[in-house]
């Protein structure tokens, strides 16, 4: 077993050097924020192992030889990965992500998400696994009673995919409960930016997030459609809260460390706590590339709440966790600097 990690609040930076080892597992690890979670988890000296489908991740955002394609509803293959290997934790990212595409096929998102989390959960018991930090979302909380969101908030999910991720989260609760299973569920706001670093960035296909979409108009001179400018909002464009992948990266590294130091199993909001409209986005776009964006005004997108901003203050009080990045035009500009090197292509 990993001998117990020393726990104390981050300062920047936030990795120091740390006295012991874990053997981790990164369920979709080859993914946009896994495979940034992996290059922070291996900065901080820990060894790392990815799991991975590729159906949707990207092979060769994963380091050399940490990469076993494995499907989570295979049980045999993850039984095999699980005996080869020993882990002290699991942090699991695997699962499909798409709004809308989860409104068109509700069922392959329950058998994917639900049914994969459920596998990989009956072979982490049947080895001994039992610390696991769970990519959860703010989807959870459907169209909030009030903003800033407090985890206290109830989840009321209004589309398939946060129906998902909240059956999870239930699913993990009752498996700390009866079986000892230690989670940390993390409900992840707007992740955005890259790190230049490590080589990494955002590459969806397709792709729905908003800054890469405004990037992308700028390069190919193709007109985004906004939806909405007549929200209840400033300037009429709906505010969401936009946290750095760097900044949710170190949040997993810290969650997992929480749990290997005997910590308590809990969910967290991870989001900057500064709320940001999709037209502020576009002139930080602007002042960044120096290029005016195209753009299409359209209708509202059905469900899309005027504002979703983070409190984040649970996650900070409780495992010291605190976003260095919040600046929204240095946000901006890392994604850029990833998305002029065509890295996705």
């Amino acid at each position: 077993m990993v001998s117990r990690l020393a726990h104390r609040p981050r300062t920047e930076p936030h990795f120091s050097k740390l006295g012991s080892v874990a053997n981790i597992l990164v369920t979709g690890g080859a993914g946009y924020i896994g495979s940034h979670t992996v290059f922070f988890l291996r900065k901080s000296g820990h060894r790392v192992l990815v799991a991975d489908n590729l159906s949707r991740g990207r092979a060769r955002a994963v380091p050399e030889g940490l990469l076993r394609k494995v499907e989570l509803r295979d049980a045999a293959g993850l039984a095999a990965l699980f005996k080869s290997e020993r882990f002290d934790a699991v942090i699991h990212f695997a699962a499909f992500i798409a709004v809308g595409e989860s409104s068109q096929i509700p069922e392959v998102y329950f058998s994917n998400n639900v049914g994969g989390s459920i596998s990989l959960f009956e072979a982490m018991l049947d080895a001994g696994v039992k610390k696991l930090v769970f990519s959860s979302t703010a989807a959870a909380y459907g169209i909030p009673k009030s903003s800033p969101i407090e985890e206290t908030q109830p989840s009321a999910p209004i589309n398939p995919y946060g129906e998902t991720k909240v059956m999870v989260e239930q699913i993990l609760e009752t498996l700390d409960r009866y079986r000892q299973l230690r989670s940390i569920r993390l409900r992840y706001f707007n992740a955005c930016g890259s790190a230049p670093e490590a080589g990494l960035g955002e590459c969806h296909e397709p792709e729905t997030h908003l800054i890469p979409l405004l990037l992308r108009a700028v390069m190919s001179g193709k007109p985004m459609t906004l939806f909405g400018d007549d929200y209840p909002t400033p300037d009429g464009t709906c505010i969401r809260d936009y946290i750095h992948v760097s900044d949710l990266s170190e949040a997993h590294v810290i969650a997992v460390e929480h749990l290997l130091n005997g910590g308590a199993s809990g969910v967290f909001n991870v989001g900057s706590g500064q709320g940001h409209s999709v037209k502020e986005v576009v002139a930080s776009v602007e002042r960044v590339t120096g290029s005016k964006v195209p753009l299409i005004v359209g209708p509202r997108r059905e469900g899309d709440p005027p504002s979703l901003v983070a409190d984040s203050q649970k996650l900070q009080r409780v495992l010291g966790w605190k976003p260095t990045r919040v600046d929204l035009d240095e946000i901006v500009r890392d994604a850029w600097e990833f998305a002029r090197k065509g890295s996705c292509g």
